[in-house]
């Protein structure tokens, strides 16, 4: 929380909003009746046109100072200015001086606000308009003398007044703008560095609802998987650290990318084993969940073989991949405290998986009987026999899950076979239509090769055996 507090993002300081008058078109209107009456030497007329408008226009410079603007507020000064317009009789520099004020007032008010204000305007104006020609049939000629031009020139003095704070407060907003997207692009940097630590089944709905995360766990039917790689203790003693780096951070991510493309939840790394589950927090069902885990199994062990030729080549010879496999009840969820959280799965089936992942052999996945109830019309399985497992009372039965082409019987969506200097793995679940062209453009020059070789060999052969015959004359 800490270091999201760090990163929050913060909006322009409210007190520089308040900090000033945002009316200052008032005091225009106070100077524009105040003018008028000492311009008309205090005549009735004026004298009410001065008390009307200078009692709120002070109230106004009285209540909102250090205030926010709001709409109730610009809509009284609109209405004052009105008012004046009206009472003036729409004299011409007075009211285009007046009329600009309340045009930049509409303006800074937002649009849901302007309808109603040059509503309010037009109506209040036309209103004042007819009651000045009543009360005063004479009018008051103001197109003349000094006062118009000194409105004008005040109300100009105060346009460029709000354009420049409104110019201001552009550029303050640009600057946090700016200052906001350097810090959520620093956000999502972090969030996408942290999200590698954490499956994305986890973390993606906690991004998408923003729900709230604490200590929880549910019991649910998971199928759990265990693997590592047979003899990789033993290969750690006689090899550096930078090779034995290498070959563990090239298995993991090869495996993490089957894991993946399967939808598996990958719990954690253990060593060089590591733990995957399905079946929460987004579930299909359990035996699909099963059929997938399988899937996912068979997948790491051809993946395995390809590695085994790439590393048998770099001359480590001897690295197989055991998986364990069970299905069954599971307490899963968030584990741990306020602080620190762990997404994990605990239970005896996780436990049964793993023992079951410690007695398998070279290449094998050993499945529970649970998993083998859902997967054995779907894949070639074979009886491993009881095994007694620590901490289990009684033996428990496994089966060995064979490869797909393993069975002569029917076609084999799965080619593989290994030897010193040749590796072959065709899945043809994942070929694309367009790609077998190509593929068998590969493998006839692949043939090509073999019989050039071959005949390479055979002369060989012959030259050697003319030698011994002259050898032997």
């Amino acid at each position: 929380m800490a270091f999201l507090d760090t990163l929050k993002l913060k909006s322009p300081s409210k007190d520089k909003e308040i900090c000033r008058f945002d009316y200052p078109e008032v005091f225009v209107l106070v100077l524009t009746v105040v003018l008028l009456a000492l311009h008309y030497n205090f005549r009735p007329t004026s004298m009410a046109l001065l008390v009307v408008i200078l009692l709120p226009s002070l109230m106004i410079l009285i209540y909102n100072y250090r205030r926010p603007t709001s709409f109730w507020t610009s809509n009284m000064v609109v209405i004052l200015f009105s008012v004046v317009i009206g009472s003036i009789q729409f004299c011409t520099v007075i009211s285009l001086s007046l009329v600009a004020l309340i045009g930049v007032r509409m303006i800074i008010s937002g649009v849901e606000n302007r309808l109603r204000l040059f509503t309010v305007a037009f109506v209040t104006s036309i209103v004042f308009y007819y009651v000045s020609t009543i009360l005063d049939n004479e009018g008051l000629n103001c197109n003349e003398g000094w006062v118009p031009p000194v409105v004008l020139l005040a109300s100009m003095m105060v346009i460029l007044s709000q354009f420049r704070g409104i110019h201001q407060e552009y550029i303050g907003y640009k600057e946090s703008a700016r200052q906001a997207s350097g810090r959520l692009s620093t956000m999502v940097s972090v969030i996408n560095k942290l999200a590698r630590f954490v499956p994305p089944q986890i973390w993606e709905p906690i991004v998408r609802s923003d729900s709230p995360v604490s200590v929880s766990n549910k019991r649910a039917k998971l199928t759990i998987m265990f693997s590592d790689i047979v003899g990789f203790t033993e290969l750690s003693d006689s090899l550096s650290a930078d090779n034995l780096a290498d070959i563990l951070n090239t298995y993991m991510e090869r495996m993490t990318l089957i894991a993946n493309k399967h939808g598996a939840v990958l719990d954690k790394f253990i060593g060089d084993g590591m733990v995957c589950f399905f079946g929460e927090p987004n579930s299909r069902g359990s035996r699909q969940d099963a059929l997938d885990c399988v899937a996912m199994a068979i997948d790491m062990r051809r993946e395995m073989r390809t590695l085994r030729q790439k590393w048998r080549l770099m001359g480590f010879e001897g690295l197989y991949i055991r998986i364990g496999i069970t299905t069954g009840y599971c307490h899963v969820g968030n584990f741990g405290s306020n602080n620190r959280l762990s997404y994990t799965l605990i239970g005896k089936e996780a436990n049964l998986a793993a023992r079951l992942e410690s007695s398998a052999g070279k290449g094998m996945i050993l499945v529970s009987e649970s998993t083998y109830d859902y997967i054995c019309h779907n894949y070639e399985c074979e009886y491993a026999g009881a095994f007694q497992l620590k901490g289990f009372d009684n033996k428990m039965s496994a089966w060995q899950v064979l490869d797909p082409d393993s069975n002569v019987t029917h076609q084999s969506k799965w080619v593989d076979h290994t030897l010193p200097g040749f590796n072959l793995h065709l899945n043809f679940k994942d070929i694309k239509d367009y790609d077998y062209q190509d593929i068998r453009a590969r493998l006839n020059f692949a043939l090509e090769r073999i019989e050039q070789e071959q005949e390479k060999i055979v002369t060989n052969m012959e030259v050697e055996s003319n030698r011994d015959t002259t050898s032997r004359k």
